[in-house]
Formats: C-alpha cells, sequence, structure tokens
C-alpha cells in the first residue's frame, strides 16, 4: 500500500491554482490579511467553486481540513 500525503501545492492545484512554491507564496502575499471573523471560504477572493470545496471539506473534516487550516493561518 502507498502512504500518499497531500501537500500544499495538491490543496492549490485542486483549487485550480499553480501549486509550485513560487505560486503558493504570490498567492499568500497577493491575498494576505484576511480579516478575523471572515471565514477562509468566505474570503472574497474565491470562486464560487472553489468557496464550496473549501466549505465541504472542512465540514467534512476531509484529508484536505489541515492543509486548508495551514493556508487560513497563513493568510491572515
Amino acid at each position: 500500500m502507498e502512504n500518499y500525503h497531500t501537500t500544499m501545492g495538491d490543496l492549490f492545484e485542486q483549487l485550480g491554482l499553480g501549486g509550485e512554491e513560487r505560486d503558493i507564496l504570490a498567492f499568500i502575499d497577493e491575498h494576505k490579511g484576511l480579516r478575523q471573523g471572515v471565514h477562509i471560504e468566505d474570503a472574497e477572493f474565491w470562486t464560487k467553486s472553489q468557496a464550496g470545496f473549501i466549505k465541504n471539506a472542512l465540514l467534512e473534516d476531509a484529508e484536505w481540513a489541515e492543509l486548508i487550516d495551514q493556508l487560513n493561518t497563513r493568510i491572515r
């Protein structure tokens, strides 16, 4: 059995974004400063599809949830 751990790059690719480290850093730099009290899935920069994916992943405590939490911290 193969053990596969998802990465932040995998999350970004799942969201239809560039998954390279430079892409991730550029995205975070561009959107940094998300106000406290705004849930990450409600951020204005997501498409409807991206927001839905994030919301469902968090609700289901899916494999992606930990990475979304990490992104949430980094984007604040």
